[in-house]
């Protein structure tokens, strides 16, 4: 079982959404995990306490002053053989607390003086999430290193639909299990490159290639997860950056080729999903290119550098996995590009099916042939990846 021997506080607040930790808790135990619960007062109005006793098999937590803590120190006893900390769900009200250092209740003060990770599912109104407010308090969170597992869009009990449903207890127990997972890539230093380049033709005008960067972004978290120190090196994307991972923020392809000579070096692994464009223009424009009145204008385009082929060439270069977005012909092109860029594994899509969502189908192809990833949510695939290049590594 994924979480034997690991131990959990699964934390409640007052949103209707608590109906759905008696299944959390089920899988969590179903999984091997020792499940610890403590309730705001607010969550006991949604679900009892009695039912959470029943299903984890301990006594639940509710009070801040609770006579069966021997030193009166719940808000520190209880979480301190804790392997991690699980809010689901979390309301606005408590991430305001958590954002803002409260600890008003047994909860809040189990959280602000815990010693091991925090990871919330945030669970209300679509308007509620959507609020300046939250969306500050939830940045906010992040920046602290608190992992924030959804929210997911749909039908809401109010009647709205919309981004703010609390992620279903499975998709949680997953993300629980990568985090306690054992960490294949631990001591290994990782550089991903995520996102499109922009190269400028004038002050407001770029050539670039369609990318969110939410496949590199994946990959940068799941390395991360298997415990690697990683650089993830970005184009221009609306992303928040994973949890431990340190981001080198860039805009063209010569930004992005100089930020990767300088991580790579020493690295053990490089994974290149950027969509790097492969031209800019000779000469950028000062000025903005007025419209021509009918007249065509020509531009004189110019190879950027093969980042990939170049890390691949170092001396003691890390091991190199690229990807290749394809409109056809996917085992052919992937098998040149390996061969073209001298790396030992591609990993290939068709561009028609993944650009810009959030799940993918991914193919790996290496000297031993081809691997299929399936097709799933893009994280799921990068911890696979993940997997497989940890399986493959060369000792050093």
């Amino acid at each position: 079982m994924a979480l034997t021997g690991k131990k959990l506080l699964l934390g409640l607040t007052g949103g209707i959404a608590a109906y759905k930790a008696a299944e959390l808790t089920r899988l969590l135990i179903k999984a091997g995990a020792d499940v610890r619960i403590a309730m705001t007062q607010a969550a006991t109005r949604f679900i009892t306490p009695v039912t959470l006793q029943a299903l984890s098999g301990q006594p639940v937590w509710t009070d801040l002053w609770d006579p069966r803590v021997d030193d009166a120190m719940g808000h520190i006893e209880l979480s301190r053989d804790r392997d991690v900390i699980l809010v689901a769900p979390a309301t606005a009200d408590f991430i305001a607390k958590l954002a803002h250092g409260l600890a008003d209740d047994l909860l809040a003060s189990l959280c602000l003086a815990r010693r091991c990770p925090l990871v919330i599912a945030p669970a209300m109104n679509v308007e509620m999430w959507q609020q300046g407010p939250t969306q500050r308090n939830v940045a906010r969170l992040r920046e602290d290193g608190v992992h924030l597992v959804g929210p997911a869009a749909g039908d809401q009990a109010c009647g709205e639909v919309g981004l703010g449903r609390m992620v279903e207890p499975q998709a949680i127990l997953a993300e629980i299990e990568a985090l306690l997972g054992p960490k294949a890539l631990a001591g290994k230093r990782v550089v991903v490159t995520a996102g499109p380049t922009e190269e400028p033709i004038d002050p407001v005008r770029v050539l670039t290639n369609s990318s969110s960067g939410k496949m590199g972004y994946a990959v940068a978290r799941a390395a991360q997860e298997a415990g690697a120190e990683v650089t993830l090196i970005s184009g221009p994307v609306a992303l928040v950056t994973p949890a431990g991972v340190a981001r080198v923020d860039v805009r063209t392809a010569d930004e992005m080729f100089a930020a990767v000579k300088k991580a790579a070096p020493g690295s053990d692994v490089f994974i290149s999903v950027a969509a790097v464009a492969d031209y800019k223009p000779k000469d950028a424009s000062p000025r903005k290119i007025k419209k021509a009145n009918g007249r065509s204008i020509t531009l004189e385009l110019v190879e950027n550098p093969d980042i990939l082929a170049y890390v691949a060439q170092l001396k003691n270069a890390p091991y190199c996995v690229g990807f290749a977005a394809e409109s056809e012909d996917l085992a052919r092109n992937a098998a040149a590009k390996r061969a073209q860029k001298n790396v030992p594994l591609i990993a290939a899509n068709l561009a028609q099916d993944a650009l810009g969502a959030d799940d993918n189908a991914i193919k790996l192809y290496d000297e031993r042939g081809e691997h299929d990833l399936g097709r799933g949510p893009k994280l799921e695939l990068a911890r696979r990846l993940v997997a497989h290049v940890a399986s493959v590594l060369p000792a050093k």
